[in-house]
């Protein structure tokens, strides 16, 4: 006999217990396979999009070395429309927005600054968009729209930089007293060993602020 008694009786209760929970386990398993091959698809998927979006990056970064401006424009659109969630779309745009601003191009520079405010994926990148485009907005005397930038939260690497910015827009709009309580805030917000410390420290002291301690390290 190929099997005993024991054997073939544990053999019917497997078959049973297969013809009842058999199907359910094999549609399970083929779910499960499914979803391993999808996620290893999407990370294929996720390094393709980033390998293509490093090359428009370089594009841009090119582009800018040879000061060509409308080939900037098209391979930051590009980056931005095609690879809007890899970082890279950001980092170009940041870039981008610099030069443009370098360029005195400020339309193209508060375009891509505001690309990465409304689709950045990181909060660093969107508050240094913010405070950059609230520092355009001063310039063109856009005073309330600059503040308005600058309220909220922000990550707390970037609340010293924040404090600064408020302060530079009060001073231009002539507040000095709130301007002297923002270069304060930034100053306690950051520590003498920070390089805008001390540049912070003389805007303070130019419009006639007390010399603050020095904040703790």
């Amino acid at each position: 006999m190929a099997y005993d008694h024991e054997e073939q009786e544990q053999l019917d209760a497997l078959k049973a217990w297969w013809n009842q929970f058999g199907n359910l386990i094999t549609w399970v398993m083929i779910l499960i396979l499914a979803a391993f091959s999808g996620w290893k698809a999407w990370g294929m998927y996720q390094v393709k999009q980033s390998v293509q979006a490093a090359i428009l990056f370089e594009e841009v970064q090119k582009a800018i070395q040879d000061k060509d401006q409308a080939k900037v424009t098209r391979a930051v659109a590009d980056v931005q429309d095609k690879f809007a969630s890899t970082n890279y779309a950001q980092m170009a745009s940041m870039v981008a927005a610099k030069f443009a601003f370098d360029s005195n191009d400020l339309k193209a520079a508060k375009a891509d600054l505001s690309w990465v405010q409304d689709h950045g994926k990181t909060p660093e990148f969107k508050a240094m968009a913010k405070i950059r485009l609230a520092g355009i907005l001063m310039d063109e005397k856009s005073y309330d729209d600059a503040l308005k930038l600058l309220a909220g939260e922000f990550p707390a690497d970037y609340a010293s930089s924040v404090e600064d910015r408020k302060g530079d827009i009060l001073v231009a709009q002539n507040k000095l007293d709130e301007a002297r309580a923002a270069y304060q805030a930034a100053l306690d917000k950051s520590t003498d060993k920070n390089p805008g410390y001390q540049f912070t420290q003389l805007k303070i002291d130019a419009i006639g602020g007390s010399k603050p301690k020095v904040a703790a390290k």
